[in-house]
Parts: C-alpha cells; structure tokens; sequence
C-alpha cells in the first residue's frame, strides 16, 4: 500500500492551487485507499472534479454499452451496491474510480460516460471513460473495448459538452483542477503478451518499451487537453492474479516469470514519469 503517495498528494494541492501533479502509485487495497483519501473541506472541494481513463479497476459501467464480451453487467457483479443491481463495474461492490470519488466528496459513485442516463448535472464533477479490457497496447482493445485513443475522443466531446454547459472559462479551470486517474497495463501483459503477434516481434523488455512509448503518448494528449493533476497506476501483481494461479497446476502459485515481467515494467513506467516531469515544468511527480 502507497499510503504516503495518497498522502502527499493531497496535501500538496488544493482546489484553489495553481500547482500540477502527476504521481505514481502501485494498486492499493481499496478501503485502505478510502481512508486516506480527504472529503470536502469548509465546504470546499479539493479538486472539482475526477476523471478516470484506462481499464476495469476504474470502469463503472462503459462496457454495458459496447458490443464486447467484457460485461459484468449480470450476477453476482453488484451484490454489495444499494439494491444489490449489478451495473457493469467489474466487481462485487464500487471500485477504485468510485470511492475515490466519494473520498473526495465529489459523488457517491462515478457515472460512466456512455451511460444512457447521464445528465447534464453529472458532468462538470467527471465521468468515467475508463473500458474493461483496455490496455496501451492497440492491439489490447480489438475485442471491441474503447481504446485509449477512443477514450481521449471521448474526453473531448465531453470538454465540447461541458463547455456548452458552463463556459469556456470555467470549463478550462474544472478541467486544470480536476483529478485524472489512469490505470492500464494489466490487461497488456497478461494477455496481448501472450498473443503470438507479439510474442514473435517483442521480447518482454522491448513489449515494455512499447507500452511505456504508448502510456507517454497519452499522458501527453491528456496534458495538450488541460489536464494538469494526473495520477498513473502501475500494473497489479499479474503473476498472482486468479487467471494466471489457475495457469499454476494444482497448487495454484504465483507465475514468477509474470511477477517478474510486471516489475520490470513498472519500473520503466517509473522512468518515463521522471522523463516526463523534467520535460514539463508545471508537473510535478511524486514517484512512488
């Protein structure tokens, strides 16, 4: 657990400052994550709104809209929400997106931006763009997921909405105090690697370098739209996920060799963020 990433984060900036983020954070236990995060404070919030892009630790529902086979819009997804109603987070409960939103004391729950019922309302607090499934890898979302490029096409018409909505002005400052999550790279290494298309072409070190040119690339689109506060995930243990224990034989252990390919893409990711923070001087990152 980061802890002291949350920590500082957010006693480093305020709504009101003009500073930027971008930090770095391995994935959390989510109640822990919860308790560090800071609710409204004099009634003012600390960023206006939030904004998660990437994969299923933050999707809350994109995918129920999509022709895909990456749905969790059916049970026993959703038992611990109120009414027990599964909505497409791939969970049993809120996920990350969510309750670092209720942290904040923005929303109870972050509405996917493809959802049907999303109203005018919702949006100047954020939407999740964020696609089961994803990853940096466009090879990663051609089971008919939103890409990355497709969610930052999305982003901008939700900036064209909001604009319509709230003025240009105030839009650009929602935009530039807001915070963005991104959270990508699992579904890469735990599948697209695998995949013959890539296994031919990439050993792992240079699949990593791809990936990290991939997540550089779209940190940068992120900033060239206004995003100012952007906090990046690295990717979960997959060596140990369920699918890759399964893959273990009967004593279900972690797969070293996946344990070992995530850690070193992490720590590439890692140096790509200190590259980008010396390349733009109204970043700061605090690495962790």
């Amino acid at each position: 657990m980061c802890e002291s990433a949350f920590c500082n984060f957010f006693e480093n900036f305020s709504y009101t400052s003009t500073s930027s983020a971008l930090w770095f954070c391995t994935p959390t236990y989510i109640e822990a994550a919860k308790e560090q995060l800071p609710a409204a404070e004099n009634g003012t919030l600390k960023f206006p709104g939030l904004f998660a892009f990437g994969d299923s630790i933050l999707d809350t529902g994109n995918n129920n809209n999509l022709a895909t086979v990456a749905k969790c819009n059916f049970p026993p997804y959703g038992r611990d929400l109120v009414g027990g109603i599964p909505t497409g987070r791939f969970g049993n409960g809120k996920v990350l997106s969510d309750l670092i939103a209720e942290g904040l004391g923005s929303k109870e729950l972050l509405p996917s931006y493809l959802d049907p019922n999303l109203q005018s309302p919702d949006l100047p607090t954020g939407v999740c763009f964020a696609s089961g499934s994803s990853g940096y890898d466009p090879l990663t979302p051609t089971i008919t997921v939103l890409s990355l490029f497709k969610q930052l096409e999305l982003f901008k018409e939700y900036i064209a909405k909001l604009t319509g909505i709230v003025g240009e002005e105030r839009a650009r400052a929602i935009i530039a105090n807001s915070l963005f999550l991104v959270s990508a790279g699992n579904n890469d290494s735990l599948i697209s690697y695998s995949l013959i298309a890539r296994k031919l072409h990439y050993d792992f070190p240079s699949y990593a370098a791809l990936l990290v040119s991939m997540a550089s690339t779209f940190l940068r689109d992120l900033y060239s739209l206004g995003a100012r506060r952007i906090g990046v995930f690295s990717t979960a243990a997959v060596g140990c996920s369920p699918f890759d224990r399964n893959r273990g034989g009967l004593p279900r252990e972690c797969l070293e060799l996946e344990l070992e390919e995530a850690a070193w893409f992490n720590s590439e990711l890692s140096s790509e963020l200190d590259y980008i923070r010396t390349n733009f001087t109204d970043v700061k990152l605090d690495s962790k």
